[in-house]
């Protein structure tokens, strides 16, 4: 945990460092005092042995001279002796204080100690030797100085020696004193360095809190501004670059809404692909495509990511080729144009995009325009065949009595009338369908109306044995319409209904009235309309009979797509329910709502 935190680190980095220094210095010191102090007590052993020395060959009164300069030794913590050739010693240390002091059997025996006098050298020993200390003998380590000297009655040798364990207990005193300084110096580093560490990284701690929020989608978490140095620059800098991470992330989310918008509003379908082809982004028309595809194709609609073989073929083509590539493809009986084009990340393809316009409206519309002609040619083929032929039989004098000329000129006029209605309803309807017929509202009283139309087909219905009835219910029987566009959608409906009902069956119109609106029935048990033509009876030129001829009981086709135009006018709806063999009841309701 301590290596995880800034605090730890700079304080761990800056206790072992003034650890190492402190440590180089003690040894340093140490070594350094140890030699001082040796160096020290030698040079004092020899300055005092060449002061005794000066005394023993030049001073007169030696004895006064000596004690002088053993009360000073003594000062020092020395200890002399004299000692001429015949091993005799000029100071008796009993004279002194207690201090231990070594026998002068010793300087005699030892070999060194000895060669001061007999050879005339110098020197200087550290060893143990046997020492007297108030009586008692015991092995000290001592540092003797020996240094002969030469006078008129001979010669001898000045011993100066002190015990090593005053100058230990120097060095031990000033080890201690270092060692007290270095631990002294330790703590004040760790407390300094918990200091420092902590006013250092302060603001780092709270640049971490800050771009946690950050992180968590607070940008307007700010780091406070403490000091004005390198650490407080990151500060301002951190604070400018949440301001700034703000402003982008708020220009990235409107541009995010709306683009998400622009798809949504979309009428064509948008789906992009990665490099694997997982569906990145779709919008509502794509997702009804896929939903679409899903259902044909038995799966269910929580499979994603599935799309149709011809356009994953498309997306094959416009990797390799590289180039925008179009297809069209039959789902569920709506036609759908893809086109693909590729997604570049610089000079590399990272997807497609494919928009999906649905065409079936227009394929739709192409189709009733090509059936539109289509009928419109088959329709006007007979009547102008038997103009011509009727006409040119009257110009060659086929017929040669009048009734047969008159016979000829009725039919000639029965087929331009019929021409003539043909072109009237399709101005009608093209009229209807471009919103361009005015409706004239009338307030009607629908018993009376609906009686009228009833009774107008009633020499129809005897003429086949039908049944033609009328039944009226409500609570109000008026209501406001335009009676000679309601009336031309009863009279078409009846009259089908009235021509597709056999011998000895029946027709009925029903009405109910409310408050909100008026519902009208015409429902018969007539031949019924199959189930697969129940879509298109409302189309231009659908005729249920196919085999129906086009003669005078034969219709236009336009009757049904003009009834329903004009309910749609009046904001109403028609429907149509039917059974094949079992009869057919169209309904449609006009709402009481003045238009």
């Amino acid at each position: 945990m301590i290596w995880r935190s800034v605090v730890g680190k700079l304080s761990v980095t800056i206790l072992l460092l003034v650890l190492v220094v402190l440590t180089v210095l003690t040894i340093l010191l140490t070594q350094f005092f140890e030699n001082f102090y040796d160096n020290q007590a030698r040079e004092q052993l020899t300055k005092m042995a060449d002061r005794l020395v000066l005394i023993m060959e030049n001073d007169e009164n030696k004895e006064e001279a000596i004690r002088i300069t053993s009360e000073m030794a003594e000062a020092y913590s020395m200890s002399i002796m004299i000692i001429d050739e015949n091993q005799e010693s000029f100071i008796t240390p009993n004279s002194f204080s207690d201090a231990p002091y070594i026998p002068v059997s010793v300087f005699s025996d030892n070999e060194q100690l000895s060669s001061v006098v007999d050879e005339g050298k110098k020197i200087y020993i550290n060893d143990d030797f046997p020492v007297l200390s108030k009586g008692n003998e015991s092995a000290h380590t001592m540092i003797i100085y020996g240094e002969p000297y030469k006078t008129g009655n001979g010669k001898g040798g000045v011993y100066v020696y002190q015990s090593i364990e005053n100058i230990t207990k120097t060095t031990n005193h000033t080890k201690y004193l270092i060692f007290l300084a270095a631990g002294i110096a330790i703590i004040l580093t760790i407390i300094f360095a918990f200091f420092l560490s902590t006013r250092i990284t302060a603001p780092l701690r709270k640049m971490r809190e800050a771009a946690t929020s950050v992180a968590k989608g607070e940008f307007d978490m700010k780091v406070p501004i403490l000091t004005h140095d390198e650490i407080g620059e990151l500060g301002m800098t951190f604070n400018r670059m949440g301001r700034q991470l703000k402003n982008n992330i708020t220009a990235l989310n409107q541009e995010k809404e709306q683009l998400t918008s622009i798809l949504s509003s979309m009428a064509d379908g948008v789906i992009t692909f990665d490099r694997k082809m997982k569906i990145l982004v779709t919008n509502p028309p794509a997702d009804r495509f896929l939903q679409a595809f899903y259902y044909e194709s038995g799966m269910k609609s929580e499979v994603k990511g599935t799309v149709p073989i011809a356009v994953t073929q498309l997306f094959q083509q416009v990797v390799s080729l590289e180039s925008e590539q179009m297809t069209e493809i039959d789902i569920q009986g709506r036609s759908w144009v893809i086109v693909m084009t590729p997604l570049y990340d610089h000079s590399v393809i990272r997807g497609a995009v494919a928009v999906l316009r649905d065409m079936t409206e227009e394929r739709r519309m192409d189709k009733l325009r090509e059936d539109f002609v289509a009928n419109v040619s088959h329709e006007l083929k007979t009547p102008i065949a038997m103009l011509q032929g009727y006409s040119e039989a009257i110009v060659d004098d086929v017929a040669e009595s009048e009734e047969e000329k008159k016979e000829l000129a009725g039919i000639i006029l029965d087929e331009s009338k019929r021409m003539g209605r043909l072109v009237n309803e399709l101005l009608d309807l093209a009229r209807l369908e471009a919103g361009h017929m005015k409706l004239h509202y009338t307030l009607l009283a629908i018993p009376p109306f609906a009686e009228r139309i009833v009774r107008k087909f009633q020499g129809p219905a005897k003429d086949r044995d039908i049944q033609l009835t009328l039944e009226i219910s409500g609570i109000r029987n008026e209501m406001e319409i335009d009676p000679d566009r309601i009336e031309q959608v009863l009279t078409n409906l009846i009259d089908n209904a009235i021509r597709h009902t056999s011998h000895g069956g029946f027709v009925r119109l029903t009405i109910e009235s409310s408050e909100m609106a008026v519902k009208f029935f015409i429902k018969d048990n007539g031949s019924g309309i199959k189930e697969e033509d129940l879509p298109f009876v409302f189309e231009r030129f659908y005729k249920g009979d196919k085999a129906r001829t086009r003669g005078k009981s034969g219709g236009t086709g336009l009757g049904l797509a003009i009834a329903r135009n004009i309910v749609e006018a009046h904001g109403g709806q028609i429907n149509v329910h039917s059974k094949n063999n079992e009869g057919t009841t169209f309904s449609f309701v006009i709402p009481r709502t003045v238009k």
